[in-house]
């Protein structure tokens, strides 16, 4: 509930954008009165692009409407009674609209809660945004774009209702002046009729009539240039307006929607969501009803000059207007013609991905009422370049993609128009020749999505196209960390009207952390993300140095070989690969020890020993492997075992991912006794106990239960410890690791202590048991 009270502050027009999420498809009561319910359902969870979904849309709509019921029934006392009846209705239209389309509903209510955010979020940064000299507050810079916007939509608004004002007056001038000439040919012909009679009527006759055409004629001739005057004062207010549109659309399409795009691109390296395209469709859509509403001003002021042709230019300034207004509205079109899901960036052949395309002005132009049919297409990035310089009229292709057609589809409660693309899939790829050594996961496609469509009756027809981010097709898992690399790296230093898909070769090491930091923090789903000692650490790595000093990174540069081609010295893995590698070792097994701090992770082994040879015995830390690709290693101050008095810092040969999938991080650091205080002084037991697993042991019939056969089995594995470590503090695990990996395999069987015949020990495992006590204790 606690978006819906903050929502509620908003204020001016971020007020009325909220407003406007809502209506007869979703009214705002409901959203008032099941805020906390509404909050509280996993929206999320539901892939608006999976049919089978609809099942789990379908209880959430019954239980909202159940809900809904249930708030109705609770009313009572008179002021009560027509909330009662209203809530009541409201069920009832929900359930009436959804029933059939469950999903609609969901795609409503995530679409009204992800802009409550947005919103929310802005109007937070605007209020925080206070001047200290002058204790105002300052408006933030988006909310004064919009209200530019807002205030040229007016301008804009007036200035076409003026104008068709202006031509109103011009229709009625012209017919009362055609009225005016037909009574002048009608005077002639009296005149010419005077033959047929005597002399003296003739005279009477012609001399009155000769006065009136005279007058009618001198009207005409005054009127005609009256009319002139304001066919061209017209045209000029319309190439007013018109100038006035293409500055809009400028500002909406070059600047707003540029953004949203270079958003969505950072979205796709653990950026911010990039946020609804409601208001952009809304502004898109204003703009479309007022070019539509010139062009047809435009039309009727053609369709007058051609029914009273008039000396002058008119005719060439009309041809002007109207191929102006038909670029204008050209522009809009094909440019709101968008992605609005991307596909994955990291393509993998042979599996299914999805990917939604939206036309911002569908509705609004009625294109819904015969829907576009949109195809898809992989292009490599020569065939991308040739289609953005109009190279290529037909679209050429690098792959198969199998299910590449969709029909767009209308959304009247939301008013979108899309097409969703559910079961594509990459059947095979056609690649380039590589060049130097660019490997194939640096090799950049991209999906072209395009459809053809007439507007307003066929006047306009319109072939649309639009180019995906950039994607890395692979064939095989092990590819995927390089390619999400590439990923990565054009993602974050893209330039804008960039041509396919060239990106800067070397980038400042700062700009590179901010892009690492991003990423880091999305899969950790946390705000702890790298801190300036982190980066530290990670430019000594990148560059080979020892300084510790950040102000000495930062106009350093790192290059695309530096980051992911060449190896780091002395290792057979690249900068990448090791970063990537921890990354994915923490979001699989260690996420909640880094958003608690209970992971140092990024210190080297000569730091770990100088911060823990000042703290006590037992005191230890975690940090990341520098030879082992996603593995992480406690280090630990204990005494030296063969000088008597002197302390030394222990290490622990690296935990990979196959380690934790056997036992926890928490369990063997409660296993290991010796290890008592987490850097620099806390209890390991107040850090981890949260995280240990529960002890579960039963005996019965004289056999050990797999859960105290496992407990055995632990306590014989780490009293080994003492015998496998070298001299410089290691642990030497050759002679002993195969025997400590058989322990670990017996420890992944089921625990089921509350079975009916407990799991008995196997045969040979009593022997390997036998085994390892005579090998390691001689017993």
């Amino acid at each position: 509930m606690a978006m819906w009270i903050q929502a509620q502050q908003l204020q001016g027009d971020a007020l009325h954008q909220m407003q406007a999420l809502y209506g007869q498809h979703f009214p705002i009561e409901v959203r008032h009165y099941l805020a906390q319910w509404i909050e509280n359902q996993q929206w999320d969870l539901v892939d608006m692009d999976n049919p089978a979904e609809e099942a789990k849309a379908k209880r959430l709509l019954d239980n909202l409407v159940a809900e809904l019921q249930m708030k109705a029934q609770l009313q009572g006392g008179e002021d009560g009674f027509l909330l009662k009846i209203k809530l009541g209705h409201y069920a009832n239209q929900l359930k009436s609209t959804y029933d059939r389309c469950p999903l609609e509903l969901v795609r409503c209510i995530k679409h009204i809660l992800h802009s409550e955010q947005r919103l929310v979020q802005e109007a937070t940064k605007v209020s925080g945004n206070v001047s200290c000299g002058s204790g105002v507050v300052a408006m933030d810079t988006l909310s004064q774009r919009h209200q530019q916007i807002n205030q040229t939509f007016e301008e804009l608004r007036l200035a076409t209702q003026e104008t068709e004002n202006e031509l109103r007056k011009l229709q009625h001038s012209q017919e009362y002046f055609i009225i005016q000439y037909q009574e002048n040919l009608r005077i002639q012909a009296q005149l010419s009729s005077l033959s047929s009679l005597t002399p003296a009527e003739r005279t009477q006759r012609e001399s009155a009539l000769q006065s009136k055409r005279a007058t009618v004629e001198s009207w005409l001739t005054t009127e005609a240039s009256t009319l002139q005057k304001h066919r061209l004062d017209l045209a000029e207010e319309h190439q007013k307006t018109f100038s006035l549109l293409r500055k809009q659309q400028t500002l909406i399409l070059d600047e707003e929607l540029i953004q949203w795009k270079r958003r969505q691109q950072l979205a796709g390296n653990g950026g911010p969501h990039e946020g609804g395209l409601d208001v952009l469709q809304s502004w898109c859509e204003k703009l479309a009803d007022l070019i539509w509403q010139n062009r047809q001003q435009i039309r009727r002021c053609e369709h007058l000059t051609q029914q009273l042709p008039l000396p002058g230019p008119m005719e060439e300034l009309l041809n002007k207007l109207n191929a102006d207004i038909t670029d204008i509205i050209s522009a809009l079109v094909t440019s709101t013609f968008i992605i609005e899901k991307q596909p994955p960036q990291v393509l993998k052949t042979q599996t299914k991905f999805a990917a939604t395309v939206r036309l911002l002005v569908g509705g609004k132009l009625n294109v819904h009422m015969n829907p576009p049919q949109v195809k898809a297409v992989i292009v490599n990035e020569q065939q991308a370049k040739a289609l953005l310089k109009n190279e290529s009229t037909h679209s050429e292709s690098s792959g198969e993609i199998l299910n590449n057609n969709c029909v767009m589809e209308y959304h009247q409660a939301t008013g979108t128009l899309s097409a969703h693309f559910r079961n594509m899939s990459l059947k095979r790829i056609k690649r380039s020749d590589r060049r130097g050594a660019e490997s194939v996961t640096e090799e950049k496609f991209t999906v072209l999505f395009e459809a053809q469509f007439s507007v307003g009756s066929n006047e306009l027809v319109f072939h649309v196209k639009t180019l995906s981010l950039p994607v890395v097709v692979i064939v095989h898992g092990s590819q995927d960390n390089n390619a999400t690399a590439t990923v990565l790296w054009d993602n974050a230093f893209a330039e804008t009207g960039r041509v396919p898909f060239i990106v800067p070769d070397k980038v400042l090491w700062h700009q590179l952390c901010e892009a690492l930091d991003m990423k880091y923090k999305a899969e950790m789903h946390s705000e702890r993300g790298l801190s300036e000692d982190n980066q530290v650490f990670l430019a000594q790595k990148a560059f080979t140095s020892s300084s510790n000093n950040p102000e000495d990174y930062r106009t350093m540069t790192i290059s695309w070989a530096q980051f992911n081609r060449d190896s780091l010295p002395g290792r057979n893995f690249t900068f990448w690969q090791w970063f990537d590698g921890v990354v994915e070792l923490m979001k699989r097994h260690l996420k909640p020890h880094w958003n608690d701090g209970a992971i140092l992770g990024f210190v080297n082994k000569q730091q770990a020993q100088d911060m823990l040879l000042s703290k006590p015995n037992g005191t230890f830390l975690l940090r990341f492997s520098d030879s082992e690709i996603g593995g992480i290693t406690i280090a630990w101050v204990a005494e030296n075992p063969n000088k008597s008095g002197e302390r030394m810092v222990w290490n622990l040969l690296p935990y990979t991912t196959k380690d934790f999938t056997i036992r926890s991080l928490a369990d063997r650091i409660s296993d290991l006794n010796h290890l008592l205080f987490l850097y620099p002084d806390r209890p390991k037991d107040e850090v981890f106990a949260k995280y240990y697993t529960p002890p579960l042991c039963t005996y019965q019939h004289k056999y050990f239960a797999s859960a105290c056969f496992s407990l055995m089995l632990r306590s014989m594995y780490y009293q080994l410890f003492d015998n496998m470590l070298d001299p410089d503090g290691d642990f030497d695990l050759e002679d002993t690791m195969d025997v400590a990996r058989h322990v670990e395999e017996l420890l992944r069987r089921p625990m089921l202590p509350s079975a009916p015949n407990p799991i008995i020990i196997p045969w040979h495992s009593l022997q390997m048991v036998k085994w390892f006590t005579y090998k390691h204790f001689n017993l």
